[in-house]
């Protein structure tokens, strides 16, 4: 164990595991820090990356001590309250005085979070629009009405007032029910589903493995949401097409909004996303079973295989059905090529 201490900003801290130690990482570095920081904080600085283990950044909090272990701990320099303006190019697909409609890039995170302080959506809109961001989404999320995973490319909506913020709000809580809001993705999975049109009604919940993850739960819990996804096979790759197909680009339809809703339904009837390591990791092996170039080609995607190709909802100010489709990303539009020739 060691003294108490007081850690300053960007400071490094390095403790050695004494013979005795044992027990999950925050609970260790909490005794071992006697108290400088709160379990909670620990917790964040390992999510964050913060926290080594013989030289090797650990993000799980249930990590393992083990005797002889060297734990570092760096304390990241304080982060600014609110976003800050940052110069990050923008594909702008529709702007005007109520709303601005981008392609999104894949690896661009929507807004600020823990490992993600900057270089956001969030911080370009705001150097792109100034100060005339709605503020209901908050000082973290302005202007943000639905949201993208970091790896997942598509076309996106932002407020840039509360009139429209609240008013397109509205068509999402609805989820195209009563009005023209439509949102399709493609998505390129393992094999082919066994109905080549479908619907996933699954309500999905925190993974109790890790509950960055969503997971099908099959009886009600307290985290539990509805989730409805609509999907039809457009295309089938190797063995003629048939059931033996070694993969297939699907079109995704969302009736609902979940956290990583297209991801875990279609892990969950067996077809996860090619270059999800998160859902589609027991497929991983399946790379070593393609022939090249198509081999190459998904070893080079270095993320799920998921775009939100079509977005349609009313402007919010004058009602007008608006729709925008952004093409296919170069990277999974070189899968598809080399999967097609199979």
């Amino acid at each position: 164990m060691t003294e108490p201490f007081t850690q300053a900003p960007g400071e490094r801290k390095v403790l050695t595991a004494d013979e005795s130690a044992t027990g999950r990482l925050d609970s260790w570095l909490a005794a071992a820090l006697d108290g400088t920081f709160s379990r909670n904080r620990i917790q964040a600085l390992i999510k964050e990356g913060s926290v080594t283990v013989n030289g090797t950044a650990v993000r799980e909090v249930r990590h393992k001590v083990a005797p002889g272990d060297t734990i570092e701990l760096t304390v990241p320099e304080p982060e600014a309250a609110v976003p800050l303006p940052e110069d990050i190019p923008l594909e702008i697909v529709f702007e005007d005085d109520d709303i601005i409609v981008i392609a999104k890039p894949a690896g661009l995170v929507v807004h600020p979070g823990a490992g993600n302080r900057s270089g956001t959506l969030v911080n370009a809109l705001l150097h792109h629009c100034g100060g005339s961001l709605s503020g209901i989404g908050g000082v973290k999320r302005p202007g943000i009405v639905h949201r993208l995973d970091k790896n997942t490319s598509g076309v996106m909506v932002v407020a840039k007032n509360d009139f429209a913020h609240n008013r397109l709000a509205e068509q999402f809580a609805d989820h195209g029910r009563s009005g023209p809001l439509n949102r399709a993705y493609l998505a390129l999975v393992w094999g082919r589903p066994e109905q080549l049109r479908g619907t996933i009604d699954a309500p999905l919940g925190r993974s109790g493995a890790d509950r960055t993850k969503r997971s099908v739960h099959r009886t009600e819990r307290p985290d539990s949401r509805h989730a409805i996804t609509h999907y039809e096979v457009r295309d089938r790759y190797g063995e003629a097409g048939g059931a033996d197909a070694v993969a297939s680009l699907v079109e995704c339809r969302l009736e609902t909004g979940r956290t990583h809703q297209i991801r875990a339904h279609m892990q969950h009837i067996g077809h996860p996303l090619i270059g999800d390591p998160e859902y589609g990791g027991a497929f991983r092996t399946k790379v070593n079973k393609l022939p090249e170039p198509a081999a190459a080609a998904v070893g080079r995607l270095d993320r799920q295989g998921l775009h939100a190709y079509l977005l349609q909802f009313a402007h919010p100010r004058d009602n007008r059905t608006l729709r925008f489709e952004a093409p296919v990303p170069a990277d999974m539009a070189s899968v598809i090529e080399a999967l097609s020739m199979i």
